[in-house]
C-alpha cells in the first residue's frame, strides 16, 4: 500500500462471469490507469485469475475471496461482518461495492452499483415454475437492496426507470444514472439480407418472453401467412423453459429453432436479417438493441421503459404489448406486406437527469475531481 496515498476499493467478490464481470472489467480498465498514482486501489475478488487478461497486478492490489460463491451466507458474512473490519484496518476514501448489495463498512465515501432488476418485477405462478431462482430474487433482492442503502453518499444504475423504482420503493434521491458501455468490436460480415426474417437472440429466461413470438407467428399462420422466418437462439436443450417452448411450438414451420450462438454467429445474424424483434419483459439494458442500431434495420421491440432508453433516438422502430401475441403478429404483418409504407413510431425519451456514459466520468464525480460533482453528500459512518 503506497504511503500517503488514500485508499480506494473496489469490490466485486461475487462476480465471475456474464454481464457483471464485463462491467467489472471496464470499470477496472478505465478508472485503474486514471487513478494508480493518485490513489492506493485495492481490489476484492472471488479469483484474481479472471482478471489476469487486464494485466493490472503492478497497478492493483487484488485481494481474493474464493469462498464468497460457495453460499449466500458467506457472502453476507464478508459484506456484513468481514469487510467492516477490514474497512477499520485499511481507513478507504471510497469504498465502491460494484455488485448490488451495500456493505456495512467505514469509508469517506460509499458508493454502490446496482444493476440486477429483479426486485421490480412481479413473477407470476408459471414463470416460477420454470425459473424459481427469479422468483427468489424477486423477493430477495427487494429487501437485500434496502440494507444500509440510506448510508450510501451514491446508489448507481443504469436507467432512468429504475433510479424512480430506487426512489419510489426506498425514498431515496441521491441516485446516479450510468448506462453500461457497449463496445462492437466485430468485424461484420456482409451478408445478403433475407427478406421477411425475424431474430431474437437471447438466453432463455422465463421473462425473456419467447413464447409471445411463438403464439404470434401461430396466428400468423393460422392465417395462412408463412412466408417468413423468425429466428430463435433456442433449441430445447438449456432449461426448462425452453424444453416447453419446444415441445410447445416446435411444430411452426416459421420458426428456425438455431440454438444459442457465438457472438460471431449473432452479428452474422444481425447483417442477414430484416429485422430485430425483442419482447423481453425486464432488462437493466437491452444489448441486442443497440447493437442492431448499428445495421440502421427495422425492430419491433416491447413498449417497456428499458427498450425506449435503451433505443434513444431511433426513426425505424415499432412498439408492442409485450404481453399480446395478436399485437405482435399485427407488427410482422404489417412488416411483411407493407413495410414501404410503414409509419415508424417515436422513441425519443424525455432526459430526466445527468447520464454519465463512462467510468471516468462517473468516478471524477465520485471523487469531487470534477467542479459539478454530486447534488449530494452524505456524513461518514
Amino acid at each position: 500500500m503506497g504511503k500517503n496515498k488514500r485508499v480506494v476499493v473496489i469490490s466485486g467478490v461475487n462476480i465471475v462471469e456474464g454481464g457483471a464481470l464485463s462491467i467489472f472489467k471496464d470499470c477496472l480498465k478505465e478508472v485503474v490507469p486514471l487513478y494508480k498514482n493518485e490513489y492506493t486501489i485495492i481490489v476484492l475478488v472471488s479469483k484474481k485469475d479472471i482478471f489476469s487478461d487486464l494485466k493490472l497486478e503492478n497497478d492493483v492490489d487484488f485481494l481474493e475471496f474464493p469462498k464468497s460463491k460457495k453460499s449466500w451466507f458467506l457472502r453476507c458474512y464478508y459484506e456484513y461482518i468481514y469487510f467492516r473490519k477490514l474497512s477499520k484496518k485499511i481507513r478507504p476514501y471510497l469504498w465502491f461495492s460494484i455488485h448490488d448489495i451495500t456493505p456495512n463498512v467505514c469509508a469517506d465515501k460509499r458508493v454502490v452499483y446496482c444493476h440486477n432488476p429483479s426486485f421490480s418485477y412481479k413473477v407470476s405462478i408459471k414463470e416460477a415454475m420454470y425459473d424459481k431462482k427469479l422468483f427468489l430474487f424477486s423477493v430477495f433482492y427487494k429487501y437485500l437492496y434496502k440494507i444500509n442503502i440510506k448510508k450510501n453518499n451514491y446508489v448507481v444504475v443504469q436507467q432512468n426507470w429504475i433510479k424512480e423504482e430506487f426512489k419510489r420503493i426506498y425514498n431515496i434521491n441521491n441516485i446516479v444514472v450510468a448506462p453500461p458501455k457497449v463496445n462492437i468490436n466485430y468485424d461484420i460480415k456482409k451478408n445478403e439480407i433475407e427478406k421477411n426474417t425475424f431474430f431474437y437472440p437471447s438466453f432463455p429466461r422465463v421473462f425473456k418472453n419467447f413464447e409471445v413470438i411463438c403464439e404470434a407467428a401461430e396466428k400468423l399462420e393460422e392465417d395462412g401467412i408463412k412466408n417468413f422466418k423468425i429466428y430463435l437462439t433456442i433449441d430445447g436443450t438449456e432449461n426448462k423453459y425452453s424444453n416447453m417452448i419446444l415441445k410447445k411450438y416446435g411444430y411452426l414451420e416459421t420458426i428456425k429453432f438455431i440454438g444459442l450462438q457465438s457472438r460471431e454467429k449473432v452479428f452474422e445474424y444481425y447483417s442477414m436479417v430484416e429485422t430485430l424483434i425483442f419482447p423481453s419483459k425486464l432488462e437493466t439494458w437491452g444489448l441486442p438493441i443497440t447493437e442492431f442500431k448499428n445495421f440502421n434495420k427495422l425492430m419491433i421491440l416491447a413498449d417497456l421503459p428499458y427498450a425506449h432508453e435503451t433505443l434513444g433516438e431511433y426513426n425505424k422502430v415499432l412498439f408492442f404489448d409485450s404481453q399480446s401475441p395478436k399485437e405482435l403478429a399485427d407488427k410482422i404483418r404489417r412488416i411483411i406486406f407493407n413495410k414501404e409504407n410503414l409509419e415508424f413510431e417515436n422513441s425519443e425519451i424525455e432526459k430526466k437527469s445527468e447520464i454519465y456514459n463512462n467510468w471516468r466520468s462517473l468516478f471524477k464525480a465520485i471523487l469531487g475531481n470534477d467542479r459539478k460533482g454530486f447534488m449530494y453528500e452524505k456524513n461518514r459512518d
